[in-house]
């Protein structure tokens, strides 16, 4: 694969990796970034991540190629009105983001008949740390992208995003729009809360300073997340609104179960319920076929 020109919106850790793991494959020409803070720009470009930072979006999109959308998720609808009346030719946008409904009406918005030039994507990878300096290329290396292509794409750009992905390391998989945002409200948006949420209530609570300080293991990979880019998350969590609130409300009503079980001192009925959650941890964690 050869994309002569990528322009990537937002070079922080997802758009600075994918330019990191591209360029070491060997699989990109010219890199450009754009972004809110030109500071940030300036150093990405120091680092090396990208060759030229964009004076203006007509000037970055002339001639491109692939234009990835790393920025947070809530940036999404400005970013792509503002690409719109300068997206020629063969120019193909996609986005990094963990929600995929709202990037689709958002794609509908502000491209309208030319909406199939939008390929939502989804690169499962990340880190606590956010920013450029935390870019490396080997991010998405064994990793899952997903791919969620829409009817109106047509095959050989879903087919370039696919091997923009693999050539970043990853592994590409497909699901639509609906069942992303409904699987990832499970597995990533809804851990992510759950652990913010922890911290805020030991902070809250009597003794915080020295529960803190006593805090071990557990606590530390539980919590490890917390530690991630608070606009970032705050924008999926809205982004995906809906889909979060029915995994909260399950979640409560798990809890609401366990409450019960311990103020009838049920050991037997708690066990059983640790019991099917470790043997399904444990099976997850097993090697399986890709």
């Amino acid at each position: 694969m050869s994309i002569q020109k990528l322009v990537i919106a937002g070079v922080g850790l997802i758009g600075g990796s994918l330019a990191l793991a591209l360029r070491e494959a060997g699989a990109v020409g010219q890199i450009v970034g754009i972004g809110r803070s030109r500071s940030s720009l300036q150093h990405a470009l120091a680092l090396g991540v990208i060759d030229d930072i964009a004076e203006s979006i007509e000037s970055a999109l002339a001639g491109a190629d692939i234009v990835v959308l790393a920025a947070p998720v809530a940036q999404t609808p400005a970013l792509l009105a503002a690409m719109a009346p300068y997206l020629r030719g063969d120019t193909i946008v996609t986005d990094a983001g963990s929600t995929k409904g709202d990037a689709v009406v958002a794609a509908h918005a502000a491209l309208g008949a030319d909406a199939w030039r939008f390929v939502p994507a989804h690169p499962i990878a990340g880190g606590e740390l956010s920013g450029v300096d935390a870019a490396r290329a080997d991010l998405y290396r064994g990793k899952r992208a997903i791919v969620c292509p829409l009817p109106e794409n047509r095959v050989a750009d879903v087919a370039r995003i696919e091997q923009m992905w693999r050539c970043a390391g990853a592994l590409v998989k497909h699901m639509t729009p609906g069942q992303h945002d409904a699987v990832f409200a499970a597995v990533s948006h809804l851990p992510h809360i759950l652990s913010y949420a922890l911290v805020a209530q030991i902070l809250d609570s009597s003794y915080a300073d020295l529960k803190l300080d006593n805090a071990g293991a557990g606590f530390r990979d539980f919590t490890r997340i917390a530690a991630s880019n608070p606009e970032m998350w705050r924008d999926i969590c809205l982004a995906n609104g809906a889909a979060l609130l029915g995994e909260i409300d399950g979640y409560m009503a798990m809890l609401q179960d366990i409450r019960r079980m311990l103020a009838a001192a049920d050991g037997a009925s708690l066990q059983r319920l640790f019991s099917r959650a470790s043997r399904a941890r444990l099976d997850w964690g097993k090697p399986q076929g890709k």
